[in-house]
């Protein structure tokens, strides 16, 4: 059900409810109305017929006596009856209601109505305004009463209707803050309103979306840490087997000079020189590959080009039938060291992609800057995208991660004519994201 048409039925409802409890009130006190006009008509003969029958000789005083004495017992509405000359009975306990008909302008009553002879009488018969005026307080106080039920009514169910519409909403709360926990799903029960059956399947998604982030999150630290682990071992197996058995050989030398320093002639001990530099150069070369696997030296913007070069150099001898090919589009801003060791991891990671899965035989690799961006762009020709899309493994988040430090942004798709593209670009001026 829509929310809005719940909200105008509860309160066309009440509407209803409301304007029949008004219908009803009404007609109860039209009824009512009724008997005392029918009562008040009878009232009025009756006593007309019982003042004709006062004797012409009865005092004026004695007659207002059996008058006032009448009208207590058969009070009339709307008129009032009275000696000629005298005012009417009753004035004193209706001074209020005489007070308000002179506010409203009907001027003294004692001067208005007509004289009648009944019987040996005369009579003056005059309006009463103070019995419409008490008539219409009445129905004003019976009418603000139904408008204060109608507006507690009215204010009740509009809150209720509120605060029953408003229920999801705290679910809905409910299960942000469960997926601000840290927890893999909001848990929402099923809503009858279609708009928040639409909201909690966002959530939903949200939810799905944010535990592949968190499951990709985990996945990527893991394979972090097994490849520092890795690369720890490769490190040492190296430090053993190239930069031992080079260092072996210098102390093995050097202990053949020390022994027999005494004995050696000049030949022999230039001979033995020569050994001990040929192993300082191999092991400070061994050293220097170690180190430019590890992190290039002087990788700043004037540094990355022929790092790039090199690193495409080292492709070369390993992928022979691979062409690979640099080239810088313009002339690069100057890019903090941050910036440029990510363009360099990237295009590690995108030339490592390109041998072990395009099946290319050509790739480029280009760089390209003005004043508010630097982009690395990656090309080759060989199978591109997959129509499944790419998998989120650990290259492809490791990327992501890296331009994220710099506030970049990578975009992969197909190249033209074929093969794979890959953009990696970094506004400038760089701001650094700050380590957790």
């Amino acid at each position: 059900m829509d929310l809005r048409w719940r909200l105008l039925g509860s309160l066309g409802i009440l509407l209803t409810g409301l304007m029949l409890m008004a219908v009803a009130i009404n007609l109860y006190s039209l009824k009512g109305d009724i008997r005392n006009e029918i009562a008040a008509s009878e009232n009025l003969a009756r006593v007309l017929l019982e003042a004709g029958r006062i004797a012409a000789e009865t005092p004026a005083q004695e007659v207002e006596a059996q008058l006032a004495a009448l009208l207590q017992e058969r009070p009339l509405r709307h008129l009032s009856l009275a000696v000629s000359g005298m005012p009417p009975p009753g004035g004193e306990e209706s001074a209020f209601l005489h007070q308000v008909a002179l506010w409203l302008g009907f001027g003294p009553l004692p001067q208005s109505g007509q004289d009648i002879r009944l019987g040996g009488q005369i009579l003056r018969v005059a309006a009463n305004p103070t019995s419409e005026i008490e008539e219409r307080l009445t129905d004003t106080l019976r009418l603000c009463v139904t408008l204060a039920l109608f507006s507690a009514a009215t204010l009740a169910v509009a809150w209720w209707s509120a605060h029953r519409a408003l229920t999801p909403v705290r679910e809905l709360e409910g299960g942000l803050q469960r997926l601000a926990r840290g927890e893999d799903a909001a848990a929402l029960p099923a809503f009858a309103l279609k708009e928040f059956r639409r909201v909690a399947a966002a959530i939903d998604e949200l939810a799905a979306a944010l535990a592949a982030s968190h499951a990709a999150q985990h996945h990527l630290a893991r394979q972090l840490i097994s490849a520092r682990e890795n690369e720890r071992a490769s490190l040492a197996r190296e430090l053993h087997d190239d930069m031992g058995q080079s260092l072996t050989a210098l102390s093995v030398t050097a202990g053949f000079l020390e022994r027999h320093a005494a004995e050696l002639d000049a030949e022999r001990v230039g001979e033995c020189a020569r050994d001990l530099r040929r192993d300082v150069r191999a092991s400070r070369e061994q050293l220097r590959t170690m180190l430019r696997s590890l992190r290039p030296h002087g990788l700043d913007i004037a540094g990355l080009p022929s790092a790039l070069e090199e690193l495409l150099d080292n492709w070369r001898q390993r992928s022979p039938d691979v062409s690979f090919r640099l080239e810088i589009r313009s002339p690069l801003p100057e890019v903090p060291e941050a910036a440029c060791l990510a363009l360099y991891r990237i295009a590690q990671e995108a030339l490592t992609n390109t041998v072990r899965h395009s099946k290319a035989t050509t790739c480029l690799v280009a760089l390209a800057g003005d004043a508010e961006h630097i982009e690395l762009h990656v090309e080759d020709n060989g199978k591109g995208v997959p129509r499944s899309g790419f998998a989120r493994g650990t290259g492809l988040l490791g990327m992501e991660e890296r331009l994220a430090m710099v506030a970049g942004r990578l975009r992969i798709g197909d190249a033209t004519p074929r093969g794979f593209a890959l953009r990696a670009t970094i506004p400038l001026p760089l701001t650094l994201e700050e380590a957790p």
